[in-house]
């Protein structure tokens, strides 16, 4: 049943009620002066967004030129961004136009038609944002029987938990249960680790002690989450500790404390530093990571939260072991509950601002709608462990990470529920297709029909292990799973012949 509830703001641990984040400076427009002008300073612009750090250089150049720095406004400042990004747009169109379409007589289009084409190009990008309309990329998907299938590119030492890739697809981020976080270029596959500061420095970036009998820290990680400015990088595990790390020199820069039990997820929301943690205390908590802030604290689980997912708008999709997902609609203070039919929930993921993904412990896989109370399409037994792949493996050789044979012992022992859990989903950001992991040795693929008409299987991709964690590429050229030996909450059971580490696999498009 869905349910309409209100959530108000808590209190902070200093007793003051907390609230969104607002400038502590007061709004030109009100001071009176209607002549102040804001001194445009390259270090704020640096500090303000990564679109901004795109045009320093554009200003610096100006200044040059002009002789002497001018005062700017900030609707002045807005515009010439704006003007800039325009330019930008041209110049792309103008190389596709230089690389083969259509020119006219004197080897190009009119400026009109240029201008034409870039409002349309502008229009479709803010749809897609917007999740208005859905990149057909599914049916475009090539029988994977001719690619490499999956390769262990990134080696881990304990299971996998968590995988992420920056906004332009160059970096891969991963995480395991001992606490190893590797950064890996996505074109060589170079790693670089990032190291765990000192007890001292961890303190001084706002760690509290261990809590209860536990006198050592954890550096076991749950989850991963990496800002749309590819600036920084958030880890959570056991320590009940959020972890900001800079991703430019992979040093620690903050730590975030407040929850009471493990941080089982993260997420960034979209173009923003916004960060949404859950955590094991059944609370959603709001933190900024430019400011290095605490916001708010959201209230409605009955249990432990286990996964998050967060898009452009304020919206945020949690599902917990109390067999409820919500959808979070913060600047109304508002959220829906959506609960399963006869299973527990573990993971979800959003299709678009309207419509969501979800996998179930019992194998099912539901496509929910925000205008449902029930899903309005359930995938039954997704993830079979009695059903043999789709493809062969005398026609594919054998598993990249483990034989089937010694899958089909494993199964066997740990029973057909234990393997056909499905502990992860991702959907390629604004297309139609998604992905599906479990222990059974396959990672699925779907498509997801326009106007909520169903979820059809498009091919199975073999994978032995856990697949604990996927994410897409934006381009759809490439999916990325987090696997091991383990599940990624627990140590409930044991696939011996899988591999830890970052599996990949090309995906090749029409």
């Amino acid at each position: 049943m869905m349910n309409r509830k209100k959530f108000k703001n808590k209190q902070t641990q200093n007793g003051h009620k907390s609230k969104r984040l607002k400038s502590e400076k007061p709004d030109p427009f009100f001071t009176g002066d209607s002549n102040r002008r804001k001194k445009f300073e390259d270090d704020d612009v640096s500090s303000n967004s990564s679109d901004s750090e795109e045009y320093d250089d554009g200003h610096v150049a100006a200044a040059e030129n002009g002789g002497e720095s001018e005062e700017e406004t900030a609707g002045e400042t807005r515009k010439r961004v704006a003007k800039a990004y325009l330019d930008k747009v041209r110049a792309v169109s103008r190389r596709e136009e230089e690389d083969g379409e259509e020119v006219d007589e004197r080897g190009g289009r009119e400026d009109g038609d240029r201008d034409s084409m870039v409002a349309k190009l502008l229009q479709a990008k803010q749809l897609e944002d917007s999740g208005r309309i859905r990149r057909s990329i599914a049916s475009r998907v090539q029988n994977p029987k001719t690619t490499e299938g999956f390769r262990v590119q990134v080696k881990h030492r304990q299971s996998v938990t968590a995988v992420a890739l920056s906004e332009d697809d160059s970096k891969g981020f991963s995480a395991s249960k001992d606490g190893y976080i590797v950064q890996w270029d996505v074109d060589t596959w170079k790693t670089e680790t990032y190291v765990w500061p000192s007890e001292e420095v961890l303190k001084s970036h706002g760690a509290k002690d261990p809590q209860g009998r536990v006198k050592k820290r954890s550096k076991h990680v749950l989850a991963l989450a990496v800002s749309s400015d590819g600036r920084y990088l958030a880890s959570g595990g056991f320590d009940r500790h959020i972890h900001l790390w800079d991703t430019r020199t992979r040093e620690h820069i903050q730590a975030f404390p407040g929850h009471k039990g493990p941080v089982s997820c993260l997420s960034f929301r979209q173009g923003t530093s916004e960060l949404f943690s859950g955590s094991y205390d059944r609370t959603i908590k709001i933190w900024n990571a430019e400011d290095r802030s605490y916001i708010t604290t959201l209230f409605g689980h009955q249990s432990d939260v286990l996964t998050i997912d967060c898009l452009r708008k304020e919206r945020v999709l949690t599902v917990g072991r109390d067999r409820t997902m919500h959808l979070w609609k913060v600047p109304e203070e508002s959220q829906l509950v959506f609960r399963a039919p006869a299973s527990s929930l573990e993971c979800c993921c959003f299709i678009n601002n309207d419509e969501f993904l979800s996998g179930s412990d019992d194998g099912s896989i539901e496509h929910w709608s925000v205008l449902k109370k029930k899903p309005i399409h359930i995938v039954k037994n997704a993830h079979p462990s009695s059903t043999p792949n789709a493809l062969d493996v005398k026609q594919n050789g054998d598993l990249s990470n483990g034989s089937k044979d010694d899958l089909d012992r494993v199964h066997e022992k740990l029973g057909q529920s234990a393997c056909s859990w499905v502990s992860s989903v991702a959907v390629c950001r604004g297309s139609d297709l998604a992905a599906s992991g479990a222990g059974n040795g396959v990672v699925r693929l779907w498509e997801i029909e326009n106007d909520g008409k169903g979820v059809h299987p498009l091919f199975e991709l073999p994978l032995v292990g856990y697949v604990n964690s996927l994410a897409f590429a934006k381009s759809g050229k490439f999916l990325v799973a987090g696997v091991g030996k383990e599940p990624r909450l627990g140590r409930w059971g044991a696939i011996p012949t899988a591999r830890h580490g970052v599996a990949v696999h090309p995906l090749q498009l029409s």
